[in-house]
């Protein structure tokens, strides 16, 4: 008879015991806030990450929202380096992009450039087609060549296969940049492919065909 008058005590005893141990087991689990600064198993995060511009601008939106009466003119494929404190450009072997020597206009694979239209650069036309983009920055202006050997990556230069040349002025950026980045602003006759980084930018300009 005593055991069952203590029944209930044992039962109370054990629900709170387990509910101690469900809490202390539920606190030990991670919060789902948290899984964004988990580490992905699978790649590892890029510190250049792969970015796209379209001209115009806003064409993936319109493309979402059904929109398909507006024309793709160019699409540019980049990767998006970062300064962390570095100097970019300059003189000497402590810039990261030196003076005279050619860029890749990016990190990692070649900057592509994708013309879906004939365009007008410097008064030049240019076929539509895919290009490979890269610079030769100097201190007041910048070298912009397009290449045609396709797939490449880092900076594996073939002269042979250039096929357009320009020189651009370089203006300062404010403010200063963390990350080169580049863009199609709409003009009145095409539009311009900003360039910019740490304290400067350039504009190239792009005409459309009539």
């Amino acid at each position: 008879m005593k055991f069952f008058r203590l029944l209930p005590v044992f039962l109370c005893l054990s629900v709170f015991f387990s509910c101690v141990t469900r809490d202390k087991e539920t606190a030990k689990m991670p919060d789902h806030a948290d899984t964004a600064s988990s580490p992905n198993p699978y790649v590892n995060t890029d510190q250049s990450p792969m970015d796209m511009a379209w001209c115009p601008a806003e064409y993936p939106v319109e493309k979402m929202k059904g929109n398909d009466s507006l024309k793709l003119i160019a699409r540019i494929i980049y990767s998006r380096p970062h300064k962390k404190g570095r100097q970019i450009f300059g003189e000497g072997n402590n810039s990261l992009c030196g003076y005279g020597k050619p860029w890749r206009l990016g990190a990692n694979e070649a900057t592509e450039l994708a013309l879906f239209e004939n365009v007008s650069i410097a008064g030049k036309n240019i076929s539509k087609g895919m290009y490979v983009m890269y610079c030769i920055p100097h201190a007041d202006r910048w070298t912009i060549i397009l290449n045609s050997n396709l797939y490449t990556w880092g900076l594996h230069i073939n002269e042979g296969k250039d096929v357009f040349r320009t020189e651009i002025p370089v203006m300062p950026q404010t403010p200063v940049l963390e990350d080169f980045t580049m863009s199609f602003q709409q003009t009145a006759g095409g539009a311009d492919l900003v360039m910019a980084w740490d304290n400067v930018k350039t504009l190239l300009p792009i005409t459309f065909a009539k």
